[in-house]
């Protein structure tokens, strides 16, 4: 974040009336450089991807890949800014409940920031590629038998008695860092706003991040539309999605056994709702669901692309290609969607989907409609060349 703002203010971007560019007005509370946290996040890529727009029924689709940042998802944008603020308040522990991508980050930012991670994580219900930067990272790593949402309800109680820091997407100056991957996307673009931009739903702090950054940056005319909002959850825990097709909007009805494969989206009560639906209606967005068959056979279409991500990014390929067949979403729209986390994150539902192995977690088998399957064969050359010659 440092590097962030010494290089947007020699950059040619709108400029106040001081001839300085409004970047910190963003993130007004960092105002000492030396609380900053960085391990150099942001910048991340945008990446054109024919195929995928293709099976979107798109003309054309961008991808914004937050798996470019250090620990391999969009948790750090925001996590720079909480460490931050964290440090402001001279705090010595932080704590997290995470599904995967959360602790990674968080134990990677404590870590450079000098303060004591403290992971909360479902027992079982985490991938090991996500589990195992936490205890790299050095995070005293808990295993609760229990979901996230009764899991964060536990640690809210306990952060508040042991005078702990919590860096959950309920911290709002996590969102506030957040906010800045729609402003790398904008600078990215030349200002030029998409139509739409389509994100997971989880605990929908991104949902509420970018909806923020959107109205900021249109109040303060740098950008000259406001882009929809496209939120998209999977089918097993999708009580934002619920909540939208209801007739009352006041109270959101949590899934109390929240389960997908998707498991950077498997929260039943997200914190973050009001703000999102906020967010949601202020930019006349869109909310839909998609199953388990439908995320993995996305993943998998991205993949042709050459382009990796985890399962809960994929969910945006599947919602796109969802809201296009609904008439949301036009064929010639200018579409971006974020994949939010690194391909690395969870490599076994890759084998298993590709390996014919892969399972709702009721049970039920997930076809491997693009099934790219390894072939075993002798150490024979000539064996070898009339198979590869077929």
């Amino acid at each position: 974040m440092k590097r962030l703002w010494r290089e947007r203010r020699t950059s040619n971007l709108p400029l106040d009336q001081s001839g300085v560019w409004r970047f910190r007005e963003f993130i007004p509370f960092l105002n000492d450089e030396r609380h900053v946290v960085t391990l150099r996040e942001g910048n991340t890529p945008l990446l054109d991807a024919p195929r995928a727009a293709a099976y979107a029924g798109l003309d054309r689709l961008v991808f914004k890949h937050q798996g470019f940042n250090p620990t391999g998802s969009f948790k750090d944008n925001g996590m720079s800014a909480g460490a931050a603020q964290a440090m402001r308040l001279g705090m010595k522990r932080v704590a997290c409940v995470s599904t995967g991508n959360t602790s990674a980050s968080m134990a990677a930012y404590a870590a450079a920031a000098g303060l004591q991670p403290i992971v909360f994580i479902p027992h079982g219900n985490i991938s090991y590629g996500k589990l195992a930067q936490a205890l790299e990272y050095g995070a005293r790593t808990l295993q609760v038998e229990a979901n996230f949402d009764q899991i964060l309800a536990l640690v809210r109680a306990l952060a508040e008695r042991l005078g702990i820091y919590l860096l959950n997407s309920i911290n709002p100056f996590r969102i506030e860092g957040q906010k800045t991957i729609l402003v790398e996307l904008m600078d990215q673009r030349d200002w030029a706003p998409p139509d739409w931009i389509v994100l997971p739903g989880g605990a929908l702090g991104n949902t509420s991040a970018f909806g923020k950054a959107l109205r900021e940056m249109y109040e303060w005319k740098l950008i000259n539309k406001m882009p929809r909002l496209a939120v998209v959850q999977a089918e097993g825990a999708a009580p934002f999605h619920a909540l939208m097709r209801s007739l009352d909007r006041s109270r959101l009805t949590p899934v109390e056994n929240p389960e997908t494969l998707a498991t950077a989206i498997r929260i039943g009560d997200p914190v973050s709702w009001p703000k999102a639906l906020r967010e949601v209606l202020a930019t006349r967005g869109a909310v839909t669901k998609v199953s388990e068959q439908e995320i993995a056979d996305a993943k998998a279409q991205i993949g042709a692309c050459g382009i990796g991500c985890e399962p809960a990014s994929a969910a945006t390929l599947a919602g796109i290609r969802k809201l296009r067949a609904g008439g949301v979403i036009s064929q010639s729209a200018d579409v971006v969607a974020v994949l939010t986390g690194n391909l690395l994150k969870d490599p076994d539902y890759i084998y298993r989907y590709h390996t014919g192995q892969l399972q709702t977690p009721s049970g039920v088998a997930i076809q491997s409609t693009f099934a790219n399957q390894p072939a075993v064969v002798p150490n024979d050359a000539d064996q070898i060349a009339r198979l590869l010659s077929e």
